[in-house]
């Protein structure tokens, strides 16, 4: 069984990577940005389209706001990049807002940062797969009826991906996403030169459009309906705090080459989004449900030449390749839960290919119920979208206002250890203080705006569901607590130490190669080994006595025990015999089980026998004074 395993898993994820090559496995800048900017790129995809689809029931004339709205969001995208190339510089051990409020702000809200970003992350995978999934639809729409089981293939794919490992993901994800930047970047560029007509370039008429309101605009509307298209944009902002929580996957120097990613990932987000957004509103494109703004900007820019087909077919890629952010950073985040005790501890472990095999297919798995339960239709999961990143936003800038205050207490040339991390003074630390005061401030107030306006579509589901999580992780680390002071020897004493009683038990049910060798290994230990048979029948005592008497060099000196027992249950007797030693001829000491079991050559064999061994182990686990010992015989 254990060569076939091995066999399947060599070929499916590839040869096992030394611990020494972990540092090899790193990322170099340019892999960096194709695997933690997907979520952030991509997301430009829809952010645009996401402002017109709100302003549009204002009527046509509303979308003249969109770019306005556009460059608020732009000016928050500044702010909140510029506050996580602080938490890289300054944490370079990575953890990104985790790490930043538990250092800063206690260990609650770090809770309540990790749990909102766990829950992105998951919705982040649901949300881009699902995304994916509807361009494919769109452009095949006999496929529609399949989404979900598309959809479920596409989280396997990128589990399996992920699971080869860092490096090579990274390298297959950088084609698409180099490729829908250079795509949408020449498409804009391309529309710039026509809308202005420069170089003689044919010229571009803007769409003569006049959607009047759906209803009276009263003041109220009007500004509601506003809040809601810049809280429907803000899902651009989704990812940019990905660099920050997997400094430690970049080559050296970690927080340098991880903190120039961010710059150009930002760089390359608002360019995007600003170009796209100056094109939709000047060409004057309206939002629709059967072609997305993207589609319809490179159409009218490049027509349905090469380059339309591009970028249409880049913008599927990436929206289903920007689920790796998720891959990336809800696998690590996980570890740091982990090794502080919040979430089990073999999320902390890595695999033969140096990945967080734990976290990968903990992330697949809940992704994909989330899939099955909303039917892969990510615009009823996007409401649920952006809220848990905001909040993890306003969080981490909070703890760097007060890393900064901190900082600015020493003497120039001072340092000192907060904890987590060695800070020293810095003379710009009140001007950084300020920005991340005010972007704390930005973000709490957007943080609001979302939840106000996407309370009813859904976000509900998210405000209740963090403090759950945050619930959860605090029972993990109670019982983890609980585990270490049972295991503490600091108020041992060694007369309150069990004694190990001088008897074996071993339970038989036929005597054969694998009973005799149990019993050769339990002589070796004591002289009062016990085989106990429950008795099924006459005949089959007669034959275990009979078998039992064939080789006294081995059963000289073992007792036999027959209980008779009228009922079919066997184990219940059993476990009453041990209870019974145990209570009655040696209490307080501990009783040793040897279990004889037999091992077949492959798993679907072992389904074959019963598994009377295994239910045994189950029944006695409970009780603290008996240990159990296996003694396997291979077939």
């Amino acid at each position: 069984m254990s060569l076939n395993y091995v066999g399947i898993k060599r070929v499916l994820l590839g040869h096992p990577f030394p611990t020494r090559q972990e540092i090899h496995e790193r990322l170099d800048k340019v892999r960096g940005l194709a695997i933690f900017a997907s979520d952030p790129i991509s997301s430009n995809a829809y952010a645009t389209e996401a402002i017109m689809s709100v302003l549009i029931l204002l009527g046509s004339g509303a979308l003249a706001l969109t770019m306005p709205i556009a460059l608020a969001i732009m000016g928050l995208v500044l702010l909140v990049v510029f506050s996580y190339i602080q938490t890289i510089l300054h944490y370079p051990d990575g953890g990104g807002a985790y790490t930043v409020a538990k250092d800063n702000l206690g260990v609650m809200p770090s809770l309540f940062a990790a749990s909102a970003l766990l829950i992105d992350y998951i919705l982040t995978v649901s949300v881009s797969v699902s995304a994916g999934i509807r361009a494919i639809t769109s452009a095949f729409p006999a496929a529609f009826e399949y989404r979900v089981e598309m959809a479920l293939l596409a989280i396997v794919l990128l589990t399996w991906i992920n699971l080869r490992g860092v490096r090579e993901s990274g390298t297959i994800f950088a084609l698409p996403t180099y490729a829908f930047v250079v795509g949408v970047l020449v498409t804009v560029a391309w529309g710039l030169v026509r809308y202005f007509g420069l170089f003689g370039a044919e010229l571009l008429l803007p769409a003569v459009h006049d959607v009047i309101p759906e209803r009276p605009i009263t003041n109220f509307l009007y500004v509601w309906l506003v809040l809601r298209a810049f809280a429907a944009g803000c899902t651009a902002l989704t990812g940019i705090e990905a660099i920050s929580n997997g400094v430690q996957a970049f080559k050296p120097p970690e927080s340098k080459n991880a903190a120039k990613t961010m710059v150009a990932m930002g760089v390359i987000a608002m360019s995007l989004f600003g170009g796209i957004t100056f094109m939709a509103t000047h060409l004057n494109l309206l939002p629709s449900e059967e072609e997305s703004i993207l589609s319809q900007m490179a159409r009218e820019v490049n027509g349905t030449g090469f380059l339309y087909y591009w970028v249409q077919f880049f913008t599927m890629m990436i929206l289903i390749l920007a689920a790796n952010t998720g891959y990336q950073d809800f696998p690590r985040l996980s570890s740091f839960l982990a090794k502080d005790r919040f979430m089990p501890r073999w999320m902390m472990n890595r695999g033969d290919r140096l990945v967080y095999n734990g976290g990968i297919i903990a992330l697949a798995f809940i992704a994909s119920i989330i899939v099955i339960a909303f039917q892969a239709d990510e615009i009823t999961m996007l409401p649920l979208y952006a809220l848990g990143v905001m909040l993890s936003f306003t969080l981490s800038q909070s703890g760097m206002v007060r890393l900064m205050g901190k900082i600015g207490k020493l003497q120039p040339g001072e340092t000192a250890h907060t904890g987590v991390t060695t800070i020293h003074y810095e003379r710009t630390w009140r001007w950084k203080q300020l920005l991340n005061g005010t972007g704390a401030v930005v973000t709490t107030v957007v943080l609001v705006i979302l939840i106000v306006t996407k309370f009813g579509e859904g976000a509900w589901l998210v405000v209740l569901a963090i403090p759950l999580l945050v619930y959860l992780l605090r029972a993990i680390h109670r019982h983890y607590e609980h585990v270490a002071n049972a295991l503490s020897m600091r108020e041992l004493q060694l007369e309150d130490m069990r004694e190990i009683a001088d008897v074996i038990i071993i339970p038989i049910g036929d005597v054969h190669r694998g009973t005799l060798r149990a019993l050769k290994y339990a002589k070796r230990m004591t002289d009062n080994v016990r085989a106990v048979f429950i008795i099924t029948s006459e005949a089959s005592q007669e034959r275990v006595q009979r078998r039992w008497q064939r080789f006294p060099e081995i059963t000289g000196g073992v007792q036999l025990i027959c209980l008779e027992y009228e009922y079919r249950d066997i184990l219940t007797p059993l476990v009453e015999y041990i209870e019974k030693v145990n209570r009655e001829e040696y209490p307080g000491q501990i009783v040793t089980v040897v279990i004889p079991e037999f091992v077949p050559e492959s798993f679907a064999a072992h389904l074959l026998h019963n598994q009377t061994a295994n239910l045994l182990r189950a029944r006695l686990r409970g009780h603290e004074d008996v240990v159990v010992v296996d003694v396997p015989y291979h077939i």
